[in-house]
């Protein structure tokens, strides 16, 4: 074998093992998308971190809140005075809470939700939702699965992560969220006919949801707590829980 045919073959093979510690290698066993607050994400002084443009963002807690508020940053901002005092109450009862690392998981929680409720994956809900929402949740699923229906939705894109609403109280941290996303969904009856939504229709989707964790606790993962609509005219897929 040429040489250089060999120092490139033991190149390729390196990059196979750095794409393998990387992203890991699947099974089978595992859920298409795991829990976005499993892993707990922490932003120290010492490390400088940068929007993606090269700009380095704001070192503490409370810096990057109150950046947040007065400059939203994409589809990610909080709403007013209020809710930014609450998230700064939050942050000086956590010191591992940071604001984007937690908006950023919101969306990928609320995508997760919206979706597994349409295709009645109870497993995945259940390491979502508290208790009194997974049996609102699983109540709705009970009842479209007597009528022979299925339905299918799939999030495009997340438009507007809002705060509107942040407080701690007895060791609990509840964050309100306005989401405004863009999706694709359809209902079928038994016979596997569209009997609501359009397969190729943009729709939007204006929910408000509140997310809570104890601070106590060791597990980073927030849970959500209650679900209502927005907008008069969403299509409701997910149910109000408020």
């Amino acid at each position: 074998m040429p040489i250089d045919i060999f120092i490139y073959a033991i190149i390729a093979a390196g990059l196979v093992f750095w794409l393998r510690s990387i992203l890991g290698t699947r099974h089978g066993d595992e859920r298409e998308r795991p829990n976005p607050y499993s892993v707990d994400i922490i932003i120290t002084r010492d490390e400088e971190p940068e929007d993606g443009k090269g700009m380095k963002l704001p070192h503490n807690a409370h810096e990057r809140i109150s950046e947040l508020h007065e400059n939203p940053k994409g589809a990610l901002s909080i709403n007013n005075k209020t809710a930014e005092a609450g998230l700064l109450a939050i942050a000086d009862a956590d010191k591992n809470f940071d604001i984007k690392v937690f908006l950023d998981a919101s969306q990928d929680a609320f995508v997760m939700i919206v979706e597994a409720f349409a295709a009645g994956d109870r497993d995945l809900l259940k390491d979502l939702l508290s208790k009194d929402v997974f049996k609102a949740f699983d109540g709705a699923i009970k009842e479209r699965e007597k009528r022979g229906e299925m339905q299918e939705t799939e999030i495009l894109s997340v438009q507007e992560s809002s705060v509107l609403e942040a407080a701690l109280s007895r060791k609990k941290a509840r964050i309100t969220v306005r989401f405004v996303a863009e999706e694709i969904s359809t209902t079928k009856d038994k016979d596997g006919e569209v009997i609501a939504g359009h397969a190729e229709k943009i729709i939007k989707m204006v929910d408000i949801w509140t997310f809570e964790r104890s601070i106590s606790s060791s597990d980073p993962s927030w849970l959500l707590v209650e679900t209502r609509s927005d907008d008069p005219e969403d299509n409701d897929l997910i149910p109000d829980t408020d």
